[in-house]
């Protein structure tokens, strides 16, 4: 194949450019013809480059130079699309793209190449020293390019930095049934029952967001959880992240007077009314909560890195402690696993009850110790007489 400048020969052509160098050209597998990305010093080295060209087409390995100029933005957003995810997880992803990966937003995926993604993870640690959601976001970058490269638009991931999408979380803090407790008295009559709900359910925020009295039969104690909340605040109908997500949780005894207080002082009437509401009867939000939360732990004196979802933290503990096995705390609070060894352990209604009944025994045998010290402590007027 030649033009009138080239020079003709078995596969491609080549020519020489007034500048003096060579310029390669090819034909694809679909006849069009192309240039090789750089010029050549030498004939020879022309020659050879296509030679090296010609084989990747023969093996199957060639590549179009062009597929992988798309847009990295307009592609995540549509593999985000064709995933069956669900609403949580959707968001979590759009906020990811918005605000973690932008230094790709505007480049093509061939641009974007493994010394790229160093900088962009180190500046993200940098900038942010968010760990866990860095990683998050890494994650989610290396799922859209091992993508690209199954639809044979780049030839490589260029996410490849060891241990980059794992997190590390550190230890999470565990409050004592006192500070549950004081913790439910300092956030308020009208969300304490959350807080006990996310200790002893133990339940998520957003789980909490979507409780409805439909999901709630106060006579076994039980709640069902399926209704998810949206990061933006929204409630929407839908699947839980996991098939784990979608449970009933059986409660200790000594809340139902709590749930049936609630249910009675601030819930929304009718089966649909949502459980937890604001003073006007706006629907639950965390950054509306967020401030009662952060004011209760002022005021019982816990550290400002103890969150809400601690509770949970402290719920597991209290379970363990009462008898409950791996499977079981698993069950209660909505997790899955692929540990294959776990396939073989079952939790039934009959052992959720037991686990129930021992978290029942933990917190009130917890209560009745704090009380007696209470008690038994001399008062100060004894103690000034010599008594």
């Amino acid at each position: 194949m030649a033009n009138d400048k080239g020079r003709r020969r078995r596969f491609g052509a080549i020519r020489r450019l007034p500048s003096g160098r060579y310029q390669a050209r090819y034909p694809g597998p679909d006849g069009v013809m192309r240039p090789a990305p750089f010029t050549f010093e030498t004939i020879a080295d022309a020659d050879d480059w296509l030679a090296e060209k010609q084989t990747e087409i023969r093996r199957g390995d060639w590549r179009d130079p062009e597929a992988g100029a798309v847009s990295f933005r307009a592609y995540a957003d549509k593999w985000v699309e064709e995933r069956e995810l669900a609403a949580l997880t959707r968001d979590l992803y759009r906020y990811l793209l918005d605000k973690h990966l932008t230094a790709f937003a505007d480049s093509d995926l061939d641009e974007i190449t493994a010394p790229r993604v160093r900088e962009w993870r180190a500046e993200r640690l940098r900038a942010t020293g968010a760990k866990t959601i860095t990683a998050k976001a890494y994650r989610l970058l290396k799922a859209v390019m091992e993508t690209a490269v199954d639809d044979e638009l780049i030839q490589r991931n260029p996410c490849r930095i060891k241990g980059a999408g794992k997190e590390k979380a550190a230890e999470r803090r565990i409050a004592t049934v006192a500070q549950v407790d004081a913790l439910a008295e300092a956030v308020g009559m009208r969300w304490r029952l959350m807080v006990y709900l996310g200790a002893y359910g133990p339940m998520r925020p957003e789980e909490l967001a979507g409780l409805r009295r439909r999901d709630v039969d106060l006579d076994n104690l039980r709640v069902r959880l399926a209704e998810p909340e949206r990061m933006n605040g929204r409630r929407v109908e839908g699947d839980t992240k996991s098939e784990a997500g979608t449970r009933t949780v059986i409660l200790p005894a000594f809340l139902h007077r709590e749930l049936r207080w609630h249910l009675e002082s601030f819930a929304e009437p009718g089966p649909d009314g949502l459980l937890f509401v604001g003073e006007k009867g706006a629907p639950f939000r965390r950054s509306t909560f967020g401030r009662r939360w952060r004011k209760a732990r002022e005021v019982v004196g816990m550290p400002e890195d103890f969150r809400f979802y601690d509770l949970r933290h402290t719920g597991h503990t209290l379970s363990t402690r009462s008898g409950a096995t791996l499977k079981d705390t698993m069950v209660r609070a909505g997790q899955s696993s692929e540990k294959a060894a776990l396939i073989y352990q079952h939790s039934d209604d009959d052992r959720q009850q037991e686990v129930a009944a021992g978290l029942d025994a933990t917190v009130r045998k917890a209560r009745a110790a704090a009380a007696k010290r209470v008690s038994d402590k001399p008062s100060g007027t004894n103690l000034a007489r010599g008594e």
